[in-house]
Protein backbone atom coordinates (compact mmCIF):
# COMPACT_ATOMS: atom_id res chain seq x y z
CA UNK A 1 0.00 0.00 0.00
CA UNK A 2 1.28 3.46 -0.91
CA UNK A 3 1.41 6.13 1.81
CA UNK A 4 -0.59 9.19 0.86
CA UNK A 5 1.17 12.57 0.71
CA UNK A 6 0.66 14.85 3.71
CA UNK A 7 -0.51 18.48 3.59
CA UNK A 8 -0.67 21.38 6.04
CA UNK A 9 -3.60 23.82 5.93
CA UNK A 10 -2.77 27.50 5.41
CA UNK A 11 -6.04 29.05 4.29
CA UNK A 12 -8.31 31.47 6.13
CA UNK A 13 -11.97 30.61 6.66
CA UNK A 14 -14.94 32.16 8.42
CA UNK A 15 -16.34 29.93 11.14
CA UNK A 16 -18.43 29.81 14.29
CA UNK A 17 -18.63 27.21 17.01
CA UNK A 18 -22.18 25.84 17.06
CA UNK A 19 -24.25 26.19 20.22
CA UNK A 20 -27.52 24.92 18.73
CA UNK A 21 -29.04 23.71 15.48
CA UNK A 22 -32.70 24.83 15.32
CA UNK A 23 -34.48 22.78 12.67
CA UNK A 24 -37.15 24.54 10.60
CA UNK A 25 -40.70 23.28 10.96
CA UNK A 26 -43.40 23.27 8.33
CA UNK A 27 -46.18 25.65 9.37
CA UNK A 28 -49.70 24.53 10.17
CA UNK A 29 -51.74 25.51 7.14
CA UNK A 30 -55.14 27.15 7.67
CA UNK A 31 -56.84 26.12 4.45
CA UNK A 32 -57.06 23.04 2.26
CA UNK A 33 -53.83 21.70 0.85
CA UNK A 34 -53.24 19.35 -2.07
CA UNK A 35 -51.73 16.72 0.25
CA UNK A 36 -53.32 15.62 3.49
CA UNK A 37 -56.85 16.69 2.62
CA UNK A 38 -59.27 16.82 -0.30
CA UNK A 39 -58.51 19.05 -3.24
CA UNK A 40 -60.87 19.51 -6.17
CA UNK A 41 -62.95 16.53 -4.95
CA UNK A 42 -60.01 14.12 -5.33
CA UNK A 43 -58.36 12.29 -2.45
CA UNK A 44 -54.86 13.60 -1.66
CA UNK A 45 -53.39 10.18 -2.41
CA UNK A 46 -54.33 10.62 -6.08
CA UNK A 47 -51.62 13.29 -6.44
CA UNK A 48 -48.07 12.06 -6.95
CA UNK A 49 -45.61 12.85 -4.17
CA UNK A 50 -44.09 16.32 -4.64
CA UNK A 51 -46.36 17.04 -7.63
CA UNK A 52 -48.54 19.57 -5.79
CA UNK A 53 -51.51 21.35 -7.18
CA UNK A 54 -49.71 24.70 -7.44
CA UNK A 55 -52.73 26.58 -6.11
CA UNK A 56 -52.89 25.97 -2.37
CA UNK A 57 -51.25 27.41 0.72
CA UNK A 58 -48.87 24.45 1.04
CA UNK A 59 -47.71 24.74 -2.59
CA UNK A 60 -47.09 28.48 -2.10
CA UNK A 61 -44.98 27.72 0.98
CA UNK A 62 -43.03 24.94 -0.79
CA UNK A 63 -42.35 27.27 -3.75
CA UNK A 64 -40.67 29.79 -1.45
CA UNK A 65 -38.95 27.34 0.96
CA UNK A 66 -38.27 24.21 -1.08
CA UNK A 67 -39.20 20.64 -0.16
CA UNK A 68 -36.33 20.03 2.30
CA UNK A 69 -36.54 21.99 5.54
CA UNK A 70 -33.42 23.79 6.64
CA UNK A 71 -32.21 25.02 10.02
CA UNK A 72 -30.77 28.00 11.84
CA UNK A 73 -27.30 27.53 13.25
CA UNK A 74 -26.87 29.44 16.51
CA UNK A 75 -23.29 30.42 17.34
CA UNK A 76 -21.65 30.12 20.75
CA UNK A 77 -20.33 33.69 20.27
CA UNK A 78 -22.88 36.16 21.68
CA UNK A 79 -24.22 38.84 19.36
CA UNK A 80 -23.98 36.87 16.12
CA UNK A 81 -27.19 36.35 14.17
CA UNK A 82 -28.27 32.76 13.47
CA UNK A 83 -27.09 31.43 10.10
CA UNK A 84 -29.76 29.78 7.96
CA UNK A 85 -28.79 26.65 6.04
CA UNK A 86 -30.96 24.65 3.63
CA UNK A 87 -31.98 21.02 3.73
CA UNK A 88 -29.22 19.96 1.32
CA UNK A 89 -26.59 21.34 3.72
CA UNK A 90 -28.17 19.44 6.63
CA UNK A 91 -28.23 16.16 4.72
CA UNK A 92 -24.65 16.48 3.48
CA UNK A 93 -22.92 17.86 6.61
CA UNK A 94 -25.10 16.87 9.62
CA UNK A 95 -24.00 19.85 11.79
CA UNK A 96 -24.00 19.29 15.55
CA UNK A 97 -23.55 21.52 18.60
CA UNK A 98 -19.92 21.73 19.68
CA UNK A 99 -18.63 21.52 16.10
CA UNK A 100 -17.98 24.37 13.68
CA UNK A 101 -19.96 25.87 10.82
CA UNK A 102 -17.30 26.79 8.25
CA UNK A 103 -17.54 29.09 5.22
CA UNK A 104 -14.72 29.25 2.70
CA UNK A 105 -13.70 32.31 0.64
CA UNK A 106 -15.54 30.94 -2.42
CA UNK A 107 -18.82 30.67 -0.44
CA UNK A 108 -18.72 26.89 0.11
CA UNK A 109 -20.21 25.97 3.48
CA UNK A 110 -19.16 22.98 5.53
CA UNK A 111 -19.16 21.47 9.02
CA UNK A 112 -16.12 20.39 11.01
CA UNK A 113 -16.00 18.44 14.26
CA UNK A 114 -14.40 20.50 17.06
CA UNK A 115 -11.22 18.40 17.39
CA UNK A 116 -10.37 18.56 13.69
CA UNK A 117 -11.16 22.26 13.37
CA UNK A 118 -9.32 23.35 16.51
CA UNK A 119 -6.24 21.28 15.54
CA UNK A 120 -6.06 22.98 12.14
CA UNK A 121 -7.19 26.58 12.74
CA UNK A 122 -6.30 29.41 15.11
CA UNK A 123 -8.63 32.40 15.55
CA UNK A 124 -7.20 35.64 14.06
Amino acid sequence: MTTLPQYRCHKEVSAVKIAEVRRDRMPLFKGFTCRGTLYMNQPASSLALQSGCGNCERCDWLASHGPALGASIVAVDPGLSPIHVDGAYLLKHDPRPGGYFVEYADGYRSFSPAEAFEAGYTRI
